[in-house]
């Protein structure tokens, strides 16, 4: 070992030794303008949480657009002709534009909310600081989530809908791969929509996703915040607590808006080829909705709705432990302490 890699050597033990890079690590951290952090742990556990339920959200999207051999089939059928058809890599298609959409939505909707609720409460003191600030503040927040994400939604949708069989056939003694997937990523999704129809066409679906969002977004941060109300103070900041509160606001949330998530997979997939029979896939959500209650029949509005209350809990679950755990980390204050964007150092 040379003197300079020795003086090197001695400078990091010595640092770790008085702290010194620890400090420096607290100081840039610290540093960090409280919204960032609001976007680093949304963002991180939007993406950690998306991951962990891809298989069940693969599922749920064949189940609600009504794919070819998926139609009669249960969850765990559906689970079993996945993976014996396209491998266990079949259960994450679509998931990395799933969560390259989620991880700016998660961060977008979780320092929104925040920020909406501190503006609502600093320029409109009238309206009180009940849990209604919170449905409102989480309503407009996931607005704005989906308006900045939906092309992402859109291109996750359609390559979780398309099928392919990975297995090899003989054909005149040879050996091949058939079906071939449409679309090959997240690029080549938003590049052909976009040069078929423009803009407009990368947002088809997005009035029934803003009609679900926004009562289902105000809804889960409502009843989130009513539930931990009636909590003892002593167990405000249980993690179970926390968990089980989220995961009951996302059920009651899903459940009263989940028809509007059918009709909005429907028309993301309307440019696709499907098995419904030549039905008209296009048109507005009102449109859709009537067409899908005639033809298919009412129960369609709720297909893959069980697959998503298995979801929806663990999903909600590691989303708030990761992000509880990120804001210890970044040491975000808590919501009282927090300023709004203007006044964050």
């Amino acid at each position: 070992m040379n003197s300079s890699q020795g003086s090197t050597l001695s400078a990091n033990v010595a640092g770790f030794v008085d702290g010194s890079s620890a400090k420096r690590e607290v100081s840039f951290i610290d540093g960090l303008p409280v919204y960032v952090k609001e976007l680093i742990a949304g963002g991180a556990a939007g993406g950690f949480a998306k991951t962990s339920v891809a298989p069940l959200e693969r599922i749920k999207i064949l189940l609600q657009t009504r794919t070819e051999g998926f139609q009669s089939l249960g969850v765990f059928q559906s689970l079993r002709k996945v993976l014996k058809h396209e491998g266990v890599r079949g259960f994450y298609k679509g998931n990395g534009a799933s969560v390259v959409r989620i991880i700016p939505y998660a961060a977008l909707h979780f320092m929104a909310y925040e920020q909406y609720r501190c503006w609502i409460l600093n320029n409109y003191p009238g309206l009180g600081t009940g849990a209604h600030i919170d449905l409102l503040a989480g309503s407009v927040a996931g607005g704005t989530a989906v308006l900045c994400t939906y092309p992402l939604d859109l291109a996750r949708t359609k390559l979780a809908y398309q099928i392919s069989d990975t297995r090899m056939v003989k054909s005149g003694g040879f050996r091949s791969y058939h079906t071939q997937p449409m679309y090959n990523g997240i690029r080549d999704v938003l590049m052909r929509v976009y040069s078929g129809g423009g803009v407009r066409a990368l947002y088809r679906g997005v009035g029934p996703t803003l009609t679900g969002i926004l009562p289902y977004a105000g809804l889960k941060f409502y009843v989130y915040e009513e539930l931990k109300s009636h909590v003892p103070e002593e167990h405000q900041k249980s993690i179970v607590m926390r968990l089980s509160c989220g995961a009951l606001a996302g059920l009651l949330g899903q459940t009263v808006t989940y028809p509007l998530d059918v009709v909005r997979r429907q028309m993301q997939v309307g440019d696709m080829p499907s098995s419904l029979n030549g039905e008209v896939r296009y048109g507005n959500s009102r449109e859709r909705l009537r067409i899908i209650v005639r033809n298919q029949g009412w129960r369609q509005l709720f297909a893959g709705l069980s697959i998503n209350y298995i979801k929806i809990v663990p999903s909600v679950a590691i989303g708030f432990a990761a992000y509880d755990s990120l804001k210890l980390w970044l040491r975000i204050p808590p919501r009282q302490k927090t300023q709004s964007i203007s006044s964050a150092a």
